[in-house]
């Protein structure tokens, strides 16, 4: 992937130079250092997760916080890569849509990735929602700090919490004086990364903040050599007669139709920027507006074989359709907090998204070769023809403030969406140049989504050290699919076999309507929170806690309705300092029972037409488990431990389940509505590894001069975990593995520059993040699997000014 010299990568680059002149002629000693912004005492870091800002170790919930100097030493660059940072918490990319799904404490969907699929971790941006998976693959912008909490939190944070919530805290302008950073790193895969912030105060009361990053590396992904592996014209013609086609009919496998060269599947060229404001006229009202732009043009994560043809690399594929990717994004965010006196304040908060996006995915992974252009495989392009999203989001909040017997909040809350889609899937036997198996275009022309609630929320301070909170929300949900039509193709022997071009109505060239989606889902769920809290001495805390969660349901291909998703959540913490608060010890042990757990999936009918599928699991879905975070910091020293254990995931009663990622599945029973599946009961959950393990530390070497050079170490390691709720063998599984990042950074004496270099798995390692499988004639599979970047490595120089 060649540079772009965009605009913006120009104005990043402007502002590394100017920040590093500004770096080499400023004060020695200046008032704001890094040093002097990393946290010591670990007492003392706030966080919001009560919708008030609390010390985290007196905050009664399961919630890591990552600070902004984690981020970076941890080079996060996407909600991918906090998962190793927080415990239970997981996500698996999806390369037909090029999104992420996320899973924390076992609970997750990996089909959740269309315009209408909720996820089951909300996540937010400054409090304001982002509805859609794509939001997970964006890029990480000037945060300050990121709050995961986990378990139900439908009271305070909303809809689709059920898993648990994801808040990232941005950098904020401020009036203290005009100071910034900015970055440059280059590694191999032709990586290049650059990141710059700027505060700009105005005046006493109004500041600007500008942020920009730009990150870009080559695919992963290599392309095989066709002519290396097709057969010769005269097996071609041998194997075409043999399934009964004519000399007449025959044609030889044009190898130009694979792809040998452009931008590789699992490239990264995103851009982001933002623009910030802060007003704050008097002590009583603060507003900060920010405006985001986020630009991806990289390309999706391919699929590999679990098992290389003979003579091929492993990070390889024989590709026959080229990746595409194309996202923008605008976001307008805002907060208003009035102090109407001194016992209550008011927020308002609200946010407008508004993304686009097109994609081209080669679905059938190159996973088989040809023996004909009919025969032996199948050509299978995933392709988003268009996909545009608008919603918006009002919130308005009334708490207490200051000392009080009650500390209570209400809130009212409300949401709205409104997407369009065209997915277009052709599939063909053999090659591009093959009969037509079967083509799907799936055109949704209005989905609308209208969320209202209101919540209240009160904690009872009985005594100095215990306390009684309860806390209830009402939500209701319409969702809403106008016109939208599923085409199958119609198997019409006058219309020309080949794939279905994006600027043609399916209705014209050989399609009949499959599916009719119109539908109405309107419901209404309360949900409620119980805990008591009590101090132990002065560095302790102990809380139980029952909680329930609502994920509401909605349409689906076909037009019919699938339930909402419930939960209890039952959950008992603590937290404790030591060593002055240099050393904090937090924990948690919960059960959760789920009802209607939602699993959705793609799927085949009877008919042999195709959709998205949706179950509500009956039974009860049931996952128990415990949580631990030990985190020292001291003088020189820091160490992190993140540990999980999930020993109970349990699925409730799924007779009929079925997934056209997973082919070979028994003949369903025709009442089930699938025409292949298998009976799930009782299987383990993906994604939910018996134990795992994260492992942090670094120390700094004070030299003679002043500078500090600090070696890192990260290491994590997970038990075996299943990648499917179907349980199939090896090929569903990724066996327990370890893997580590190195990093060594120098510091100047002043805190002006620094200069880093990194090793990011270090063994070179193989993790498997999803998988699927294809059936062979012989009765055997080919399983093939999302994995995590392969080693990766390079040098990175950043600046203070």
């Amino acid at each position: 992937m060649k540079l772009r010299y965009s605009a913006l990568y120009v104005a990043m680059t402007a502002i590394f130079a100017s920040g590093a002149v500004h770096a080499a002629t400023q004060d020695p000693t200046p008032q704001d250092t890094a040093a002097s912004r990393q946290v010591k005492d670990l007492d003392s870091v706030q966080v919001t997760a009560t919708k008030r800002e609390t010390p985290l170790q007196k905050t009664p919930v399961a919630i890591s916080a990552i600070s902004a100097d984690s981020l970076d030493k941890e080079r996060v660059m996407t909600v991918q890569d906090i998962t190793r940072l927080v415990p239970g918490f997981q996500a698996t990319s999806q390369g037909d849509h090029g999104v992420v799904t996320l899973t924390m404490r076992g609970i997750g969907n990996d089909s959740a990735k269309t315009e209408y699929a909720d996820p089951e971790v909300a996540m937010f941006i400054d409090g304001v929602y982002s509805p859609r998976p794509e939001a997970a693959a964006g890029l990480l912008l000037d945060i300050d700090r990121v709050e995961v909490l986990r378990g139900p939190q439908g009271t305070l944070w909303g809809r689709n919490s059920t898993a648990g919530v994801v808040n990232f805290e941005t950098a904020k302008p401020d009036t203290s004086g005009f100071y910034g950073n900015a970055q440059i790193e280059a590694g191999n895969y032709s990586h290049v990364g650059t990141r710059a912030t700027v505060n700009l105060p105005i005046s006493g009361t109004f500041a600007l903040r500008f942020a920009m990053a730009q990150e870009q590396h080559d695919g992963y992904v290599d392309y095989q050599n066709p002519t290396q592996q097709l057969p010769s014209v005269a097996q071609q013609q041998a194997n075409y007669l043999a399934s009964g086609g004519t000399l007449a009919t025959f044609q030889p496998i044009n190898a130009s139709n694979y792809v040998t060269g452009g931008d590789k599947y699992n490239a990264q060229d995103q851009s982001a920027a933002r623009v910030s404001a802060m007003w704050q006229p008097n002590d009583a009202f603060t507003w900060n507006l920010s405006y985001e732009y986020f630009r991806d043009r990289g390309t999706p994560g391919m699929s590999l074989m679990q098992q290389p043809r003979a003579g091929q690399d492993f990070w390889s594929a024989l590709i026959d359709t080229a990746p595409y990717l194309k996202r923008d994004s605008h976001t307008v965010r805002s907060r208003m907090d009035f102090s109407i006196n001194d016992a209550m304040t008011l927020s308002y908060v609200a946010g407008f998204n508004r993304f686009s996006g097109k994609s081209n995915f080669d679905q059938d992974n190159g996973a088989q070769v040809p023996t004909s252009f009919t025969t032996g495989a199948s050509y299978q392009a995933d392709r988003t023809n268009f996909s545009n999203y608008k919603n918006y989001s009002h919130e308005l909040d009334l708490k207490s403030a200051g000392d009080n017997t009650v500390d209570w909040i209400i809130g009212l809350y409300y949401a709205a969406e409104d997407n369009n889609i065209r997915f277009d899937i052709p599939i063909l036997n053999g090659t591009a140049q093959g009969t037509v198996a079967w083509q799907g275009s799936f055109i949704q022309p209005k989905e609308t989504v209208e969320t209202k609630a209101f919540f209240g929320q009160a904690t009872w301070h009985i005594s100095d050290s215990l306390r009684l909170t309860a806390g209830a929300r009402w939500s209701n949900d319409i969702k809403k699919n106008e016109g939208g039509r599923g085409w199958g193709w119609a198997y019409d022997p006058s219309v020309p076999q080949v794939p279905i071009s994006p600027d043609v109505e399916p209705g014209n060239v050989g399609f009949n309507v499959s599916t009719v989606n119109d539908a109405k889902y309107d419901k209404s769920k309360a949900t409620w929170l119980a805990r008591l809290d009590t101090d132990v001495g002065q560095h302790g805390l102990l809380y139980a806690s029952v909680s329930t969660g609502y994920k509401s349901g909605g349409t689906q291909d076909a037009g019919t309705l699938y339930e909402p998703e419930t939960l209890t959540n039952y959950e008992i913490g603590s937290k404790f300092s030591f060593l002055d608060g240099h050393l904090t010890w937090n924990s948690a042990i919960y059960y959760e029972q789920f009802k209607n757990f939602q699993l959705a999936a793609p799927i085949t009918y009877p008919d042999g037409n195709r959709g998205l599928g949706f179950s509500n699991v009956k039974g009860t879905t049931k996952v128990m488990g415990f949580e631990s975070e030990l985190a020292l910091s001291g003088e020189n020293d820091r160490l992190n431990l993140v540990f999980s254990a999930i020993p109970k995931k349990e699925l409730g009663t799924l007779k009929y389940a079925g997934s056209n990622d997973y082919q070979g599945l028994p003949a369903c029973d025709p009442a089930s509505g699938i025409s292949a599946c298998i009976d799930v009961s009782g299987n383990d959950l993906p994604h939910a590894p018996n134990a795992s393990l994260t492992a942090i530390y670094e120390h700094d070497f004070r030299l003679s001069n002043g500078g500090r050079l600090t070696p890192r170490v990260s290491a994590q390691y997970q038990s075996s975990q299943w990648l499917s709720t179907f349980n199939l063998g090896d090929g569903d599984k990724q066996k327990a593995y370890a893997r580590g990042d190195v990093s060594v950074r120098y510091t100047e004496p002043q805190d002006r520059w620094w200069v880093a270099a990194y090793v990011q798995n270090v063994s070179d390692g193989k993790v498997r993040t999803s998988a699927g499988r294809f059936a062979l004639p012989d009765g055997s599979f080919i399983s093939t699997s999302q994995y995590l970047p392969p080693r990766t490595y390079g040098l990175t120089l950043g600046v203070w000014f």
